[in-house]
């Protein structure tokens, strides 16, 4: 492979178009799951913009693109996936029918090791270093919204029934109700941060946006407007005021779930479910074909959900020292993570340990 690789400064704009144009096109491919708003090359660029070590490789044949591969890396050779811990969508953005080496990439790109934790369905080389894979739930709107909620209805009859009321009493309780699909308002972005702070903090999880590169990495992607990716904001209001938000990226076909909360005052509306409907109405007459929920298990994307992708994580390793001591520290922390979430009777009682903590912080 003719393998390059740039800075994000450096990747030139006939690349960058290359790169959305294989996304664009990923659908018609049968790759859906690569037009995923975190695999393109804004959110790469965002990131880069906001921490060190950010590069991305671009595989050539015949003198044209054929592969993008972003990552970040240290001095030392560790690589990790472009924003570890905040995306939830890795790979390689590739033209169908292309081949690669996973080993040779990393030697290219002065890798030892890559970690990721949300690598897409279909990338083979990656996935012999997986250890394990997990379900990713979608919302499919491709047929329409109607199409949608009467799926919802039957599979889940219960739930649509209810959010469906609840959203007809907080509409008669507040007064008027109104949902801005691509809210542009700066202060309801720092609304729903306040949110989603207070709400990590409240069940004992870290606060992400205590971090300020996720801070900024927000703020810009929120500033963000391409063709076809932008960042959106969604807002429910009541009576004006906003009960329930979301920031999620979009790019051609894919809105990809991020940041969901509302306000703890309005919670026995379930201003949140109500918000993704609303969501999910909007995709659907924008020509989104499905809304990514991302991996976890919530209750809330079990009862939207359609169908569920997979994501992997895991490491690819070249025979290096700095791989095996990157491995060895690594693994043990995320067998313990997964256990925990995989089996509720060690889950529930730590996740009722955290909640316990986040009150006391929060009382403190």
């Amino acid at each position: 492979m003719d393998i390059r690789v740039y800075r994000p400064g450096e990747l030139s704009a006939a690349d960058r178009a290359a790169w959305t144009a294989l996304q664009s096109k990923a659908h018609l491919n049968g790759s859906p799951e690569l037009a995923n708003p975190f695999l393109s090359p804004e959110f790469t660029l965002a990131v880069g913009r906001t921490r060190r070590g950010v590069r991305i490789a671009v595989a050539y044949e015949d003198g044209e693109p054929a592969a993008f591969f972003p990552f970040q890396r240290t001095t030392a050779g560790v690589g990790r996936a472009v924003g570890l811990g905040v995306s939830d969508c890795q790979g390689l953005v590739h033209r169908p029918g292309f081949a690669w080496d996973a080993h040779e990439l990393l030697r290219a790109c002065g890798l030892a090791v890559w970690e990721f934790d949300h690598l897409v369905e279909g990338q083979e080389p990656f996935e012999a270093g997986a250890s394990g894979t997990f379900p990713s739930p979608v919302m499919d709107v491709d047929q329409g919204y109607e199409v949608y909620l009467s799926r919802l209805r039957a599979q889940s009859p219960k739930f649509t029934r209810t959010t469906l009321a609840k959203e007809r009493k907080l509409g008669r309780d507040t007064g008027r109700m109104r949902y801005v699909h691509d809210e542009r308002d700066p202060a309801a972005l720092r609304t729903l941060m306040a949110w989603k702070s207070a709400q990590y903090r409240r069940t004992g999880r870290s606060d992400r946006f205590a971090h300020p590169w996720i801070n900024q990495l927000v703020h810009q992607l929120f500033h963000t407007r391409s063709e076809p990716f932008a960042g959106i904001l969604s807002v429910l209001y009541a009576d004006d005021r906003p009960v329930a938000a979301h920031f999620g990226l979009r790019t051609e076909r894919v809105l990809a779930c991020w940041f969901p909360a509302y306000d703890p005052e309005f919670s026995k509306y379930s201003p949140g479910l109500i918000l993704h409907l609303r969501m999910a109405e909007a995709a659907a007459a924008d020509g989104i074909a499905y809304l990514d929920l991302g991996r976890g298990q919530k209750e809330y994307k079990d009862s939207l959900k359609t169908r569920e992708l997979s994501v992997s994580e895991g490491w690819v390793t070249r025979r290096h020292p700095v791989a095996f001591g990157h491995r060895a520290r690594r693994a043990p922390v995320r067998a313990l993570r997964n256990a925990v979430l995989s089996r509720p009777e060690l889950f529930e009682p730590a996740d009722r340990i955290l909640k316990r903590m986040g009150k006391i912080r929060s009382r403190g």
